[in-house]
């Protein structure tokens, strides 16, 4: 079982108005998390898109078509619509493709997992932004009525997020390969072969073999790097306007856009494909929200990154219309308008901004992994925790390897930034028209606005994109194939491991065992009960599961205290410590049998700990003292439970009893240590001035304390899934070979037994669903 880390970022439930020093502060910062792959951008733009698709001509109409296009591109995509639009919307602080899609859950039935409570509305992070009512209550019921839709809109955010993996593997190939290819103004063709690659390589395999450690260390010189980055590029554009071409600046005009797709047609319609890689990175200004604050990623964008990017297209082209006629110059791209006596520190910055942006890229990729398995989309990997105190660490053993190799094999297949920069082009976009149609609905579901004012929108910004999309999608030959067959192939692993989990949950739904069953076994449910507290693992949020009969019919004992623990997660980012429990009681008080219901946001930090344990018979220990006058014996009862129970440990308390100022229940823990082992009393203690405890809450307690003394044991079902005979062949292929290939080969059993401490007794229960 996993617990969250200590770190809390609280302006996420509870905003707080952040002072200018704080938002400069994380404006600096920002530089280095979000801005690093969008920095380095014009290392590849025009090399992508002067490649093969535009002849050489002895005007500047091409070269001033394409500049009108990336300023006009970066203006409407990255400043207006991100900046000024996108980044308002925010799930408690939080941004990307699954913050949207869970805002929209929120304010829809849109998920197909039938876990939700009436409870989880009450979370303080479970806040709507506006009330219903108008259009958007129409297009709700439209939504909660027609299943297809709803399919549609999860393969639609199962899409965006394929795109994102996909980005993953293509971003840091195409910018560090970019960055390293200025070595070839200095060899030939073949010596660049057999030295530019290599090095390449070497760098990639660098940077992922490092994930493990973390950027904790070193993250605090990502942003002076990006800083310096940003800066050279900036001078460097300076000069070449001033001494090659001041006249560059009339190219802001659409009237050279008109004129480059005139002149060009399809040649040029084509070479946007190329141009569209301006906007590479501006997705991570909304996923990397919840890191900081929407003005911190404003005033970052808008007073430095973007007229950093500006001033550096501007000041290529600017050198490009007075060489345009000479030789090969498109084809070197970036290094080539450098002063040459400022290309060798050119180059080593550029490789180190490359690194900071590919790191960023991974990171992200990590991120939407973990939201993606935490929401069931995406089968269990293991999650390591590379810091306990920066928000958002996170590194994935089996992903981190994958994407290497992946990575490797796209740069030395490829070897140039023409079929990188159409693969990537592909993906991002991809992503940017998934975010499009998702705010549209965002619009009028959360912000209840009027559907024209979605439709406008929709219209404006997809019509952009969808120019951008089809220039991409028309190079499928030349490498846009790639993030294609890679999304695919993850979106039916993705899919194939949702489908499954829900097949799974609803045939435990249909055999679970009524309470009434629970009560004719009697007080030692027709076994005999052994000391010692049993977790019963469970994804059901009501009912007795079909594990539990199907354990106490094959074994004749089990132990006093029981507990059917459900953990879950929840359309919301983050919840509070003090609100992930729900404990409820099953039966009549004597039967000792208990539900709990743990509950995460798609973006808790989890370790493995502990302290897990002792938090959950803590709030066990709470119900049963906050329940003490009222006890109902033939319903279960649900409730949040309040902290009034405190856990204490104490290696002084020599024996177990109530205090003498107040009732303390003693829990003896055993130490892990095999060197020095002794023994840890663990206590609840209630707070001064709470009523004293009738006998049989006490006693209750008592059992509790004396339970968790003899130890705990975790019951997980060891699941095998398999399609009913008579079932088609596609439902045959997702259970029999997709679903089961992955659960066999995911991280961990059905449930949580193996991610608590070393030391508990674990068992599993074997079960076959017929799906």
């Amino acid at each position: 079982m996993d617990l969250e880390t200590q770190y809390r970022n609280h302006r996420h439930a509870h905003p707080i108005k952040e002072s200018w020093k704080t938002i400069l502060m994380m404006s600096y910062q920002s530089l280095g998390v979000v801005y690093g792959d969008l920095s380095t951008s014009p290392l590849y733009v025009y090399k992508s898109t002067f490649a093969d698709d535009i002849t050489h001509s002895e005007t500047n109409e091409e070269i001033f078509g394409v500049v009108s296009f990336v300023f006009w591109t970066l203006t409407i995509i990255p400043l207006l619509k991100y900046v000024f639009i996108v980044l308002r919307v925010n799930d408690n602080g939080e941004g990307g493709t699954f913050a949207l899609y869970s805002l929209l859950c929120r304010h829809a039935k849109l998920g197909f997992l039938p876990n939700g409570q009436v409870a989880d509305e009450e979370l303080s992070s479970y806040k709507k932004d506006h009330e219903e009512g108008g259009s958007g209550t129409r297009i709700r019921r439209v939504l909660e009525k027609h299943s297809v839709l709803r399919q549609m809109l999860l393969l639609l955010t199962l899409l965006g997020t394929c795109m994102v993996i996909s980005d993953g593997i293509f971003t840091p190939a195409i910018s560090v390969f970019s960055a390293v290819s200025g070595l070839e103004l200095s060899m030939s063709t073949q010596e660049h072969n057999y030295i530019v690659l290599p090095i390449a390589c070497i760098i990639l395999v660098g940077l992922f073999a490092l994930q493990h450690y973390g950027t904790q260390r070193i993250g605090f010189l990502f942003a002076p790097i990006v800083i310096l980055w940003l800066l050279c590029m900036s001078m460097i554009g300076i000069y070449n306007i001033i001494y090659w071409n001041p006249r560059v600046y009339q190219a802001i005009s659409p009237y050279y856009m008109y004129r480059f797709l005139k002149k060009t047609q399809k040649k040029g319609w084509m070479s946007l494909g190329g141009i569209l890689l301006c906007m590479t990175g501006s997705e991570a200004m909304f996923a990397d929200l919840g890191h900081f604050s929407h003005l911190s990623i404003k005033i970052a964008f808008t007073f430095i990154v973007y007229p950093s990017l500006i001033l550096a297209y501007m000041g290529q082209a600017a050198y490009l219309s007075k060489h345009h006629i000479l030789e090969n110059n498109y084809q070197i791209g970036f290094y080539v308008s450098v002063p040459e006596r400022l290309r060798w520190p050119t180059l080593v910055i550029a490789i180190m901004a490359a690194v900071v942006g590919s790191q960023a890229v991974i990171t992200g990729t990590f991120s939407i992994i973990k939201q993606s398995s935490a929401l069931g989309c995406f089968p269990r990997v293991k999650i390591i925790h590379t810091s306990s105190k920066v928000h958002g660490q996170i590194y994935i053993p089996e992903i981190n390897w994958i994407l290497m190799i992946l990575c490797l094999a796209v740069t030395v297949g490829f070897r140039d930034t023409k079929h990188l920069g159409n693969a990537a082009g592909l993906a991002v976009i991809t992503v940017m028209l998934v975010t499009t149609c998702l705010m549209s609905l965002v619009i009028i579901l959360c912000w209840n606005k009027s559907v024209a004012i979605a439709i406008c929108f929709i219209a404006f910004f997809g019509t952009i994109e969808s120019l951008y999309f089809s220039a991409s999608l028309i190079k499928f030959r030349e490498g846009a194939w790639l993030p294609i067959t890679f999304s695919i192939t993850i979106m039916l692993i993705m899919y194939s491991w949702h489908y499954g989990s829900l097949k799974k949950y609803e045939f435990d739904l249909q055999n679970k065992v009524s309470i009434e069953w629970i009560l004719g076994l009697g007080p030692s449910l027709g076994i005999v009960r052994v000391n010692g507290i049993g977790l019963i693992s469970t994804d059901l949020v009501s009912g007795i599961p079909a594990i539990f009969s199907h354990f106490v019919t094959n074994l004749p004992a089990f132990h006093q205290v029981l507990v059917f623990l459900c953990v879950k997660s929840v359309h919301v980012p983050y919840v509070e410590p003090e609100e992930r429990f729900l404990v409820g009681r099953i039966g009549p008080r004597e039967y000792r049998l208990y539900r709990c219901i743990v509950r995460y946001g798609y973006r808790d930090l989890h370790k493995d700990d502990v302290e897990f344990e002792k938090d959950l018979v803590c709030s066990i220990a709470e119900f049963i003292q906050g329940n003490n006058e009222i006890e109902d014996a033939n319903e279960e009862k649900m409730e949040v439970v309040p902290c009034r129970i405190q856990l204490h440990e104490d290696d002084d308390i020599m024996e177990a009893g109530p205090s003498e100022q107040h009732d303390d229940i003693i829990l003896t823990e055993k130490s892990s240590s095999v060197i020095t082992p002794r023994k840890k009393k663990v206590r609840f203690s209630l707070p001064p001035g709470s009523p004293k405890l009738d006998a049989s809450t006490s006693t209750e307690l008592r059992e509790l304390s004396e339970a968790r003394e003899a130890g705990v044991a975790f019951i997980a079902s060891h699941s095998h899934v398999k399609a009913k005979r008579g079932s088609g062949l596609l439902k045959k292929l997702a259970i029999n070979f997709g679903y089961d290939f992955l659960s066999r080969n995911s991280r961990g059993p059905e449930g949580f037994a193996t991610n608590m401490s070393g030391h508990a007794n674990t068992l599993e229960v074997g079960m076959i669903y017929l799906v």
